[in-house]
Formats: structure tokens, C-alpha cells, sequence
């Protein structure tokens, strides 16, 4: 199973904005769907938001205005422009496959949103 790597986490205040990436290195990546996914502690993880191969994309309602998923199949990766955050956001953000595969999931990278 080919696991993906996460990056671009950090510390960041209320409003503020990161970008996170997800390289899948092995990965046949422009035939898949892929999905963003976040745990908070204590929290299930849960989807954020999906790309489909073509481009199409969908997000849960409570991220939807603020977060833009999209990605470059040239260079295998796939991008999570997050916008005014909110300290409900914190969580360890994960990317997968879309449904996402048990082999596929990766260390993750933390968010943070806080003053």
C-alpha cells in the first residue's frame, strides 16, 4: 500500500490561513479521487473535502467558503488552501484516497488555531 505524505501544518491565529499539501509518491494519482480528513482529539476522523480525477470537488457544510481543495496530477499532489481558520479546525489533517484505503493513510500534519 502506497502512503501519503502530509505537509504544511502549523500555528496559526483566528483568520489566518495555511496551506497544506499531500504527495503521493508510487501513486497511479490522476486515477484516483482523493479526500482531505481531519481528526481532532477524541474526535473519529472525519472527510473535509474530495477532488475527483477530473477536478469536481464537494466539502462538508462547515468548511464550505473557507477551504479549497485542489491538485496536480503532474506532480502528484494534492492542496488544501484552508482560510479563515477557526480554533474548531484543530485537528491532525490527513489525506487519502476518497473512500479512503486502510494502507493509504500517513502521519498526518497538525493544525493548530489559536491567539
Amino acid at each position: 500500500q502506497v502512503q501519503l505524505v502530509e505537509s504544511g501544518g502549523g500555528l496559526v491565529q483566528p483568520g489566518g490561513s495555511l496551506r497544506l499539501s499531500c504527495a503521493a509518491p508510487g501513486l497511479i494519482f490522476s486515477s484516483y479521487t482523493l479526500g482531505w480528513y481531519r481528526q481532532a482529539p477524541g474526535k473519529q476522523r472525519d472527510l473535509v473535502a474530495f477532488i475527483f480525477p477530473y477536478g469536481g470537488t464537494d466539502y462538508v457544510d462547515s468548511v464550505k467558503g473557507r477551504f479549497t481543495i485542489s491538485r496536480d496530477n503532474a506532480k502528484n499532489t494534492v492542496y488544501l488552501q484552508m482560510n479563515n481558520l477557526k480554533p474548531e479546525d484543530t485537528a491532525v489533517y490527513y489525506c487519502n484516497t476518497y473512500p479512503p484505503r486502510d494502507g493509504g493513510w500517513g502521519q498526518g500534519t497538525q493544525v493548530t488555531v489559536s491567539s
